[in-house]
């Protein structure tokens, strides 16, 4: 079976009437790994969230598709049934829902009616991904996020990614915040999903998550648009020499943008 694609075309995204992104291209087909890049306010986050349908993120111009589906037309709930998934930044605490709950509901959300995955084949995975993501057991029985450290929100958002095993997934500065054998142990997990059935977007400022992740592609964003594309050697030149050749080069000038775009 051929992979998924998400395509992106001539997307403008605004919040509360000022608009973020001016113009996004971008394909991302199952078996690829893209990292996008660019300096902060640049419209990394803003197209993470557009993608997903958060209601704050207005789209002004152009289409997202996915599998040839509009993604435009679709409810939250929708995009997710529908393969995409979002690793957020900034994960949420859900009071009351154990994360073992979370995560049979979210694989059973993707299944036909009649077709819940069985109890003892959860918790088998379950616990294999646990011990793979070197998480303890009791996290499974916690409240979603409740009481989490910012490494075991993070190591949960790839438990939660193994565990619904997604067509295309987006990962909006998953490094953020992680010591290094935090970021080893996410990678491997984030690594163990290759393959030609699974795509990914990985929204990063470091390339020190891509010496664990090689991407396939390397995007830059500034001033909301894609300006810049290469392969992982793009990457290694961004992190050495920063961004000021590209704004040279492409004749860019610096403007102040929203800091959480």
């Amino acid at each position: 079976m051929a992979g998924s694609t998400l395509e992106i075309k001539n997307l403008h995204v605004s919040i509360e009437g000022k608009e973020i992104l001016k113009g996004v291209n971008l394909t991302i087909k199952g078996g690829e790994f893209h990292a996008v890049m660019g300096p902060n306010g640049t419209g990394k986050s803003t197209l993470a969230s557009a993608i997903m349908g958060h209601p704050k993120y207005e789209v002004t111009e152009g289409s997202i598709l996915l599998n040839g589906e509009d993604v435009l037309e679709m409810e939250v709930d929708e995009r997710a049934r529908a393969g995409l998934f979002l690793a957020m930044q900034y994960p949420s605490e859900i009071s009351g829902v154990t994360t073992s709950d979370f995560l049979r509901s979210a694989i059973n959300a993707r299944r036909e009616e009649g077709d819940e995955i069985p109890l003892m084949k959860f918790i088998k995975g379950l616990d294999a991904d646990l011990d793979f993501l070197e998480i303890d057991k009791s996290m499974a029985t916690r409240y979603l996020n409740e009481g989490f450290s910012g490494g075991e929100k993070k190591r949960n958002e790839i438990l939660q990614l193994m565990q619904i095993q997604p067509d295309i997934a987006i990962l909006d500065e998953i490094d953020s915040g992680l010591d290094i054998d935090a970021l080893k142990v996410v990678s491997k997990g984030i690594n163990k999903m290759r393959g030609e059935n699974f795509g990914c977007l990985i929204i990063t400022h470091y390339q020190r998550l891509l010496n664990y992740i090689t991407p396939d592609h390397v995007h830059v964003m500034m001033q909301g648009r894609v300006v810049k594309s290469g392969g992982p050697e793009l990457a290694h030149r961004l992190e050495a020499e920063g961004y000021d050749w590209i704004k040279e080069e492409l004749g860019i000038e610096d403007e102040t943008v929203e800091q959480n775009a």
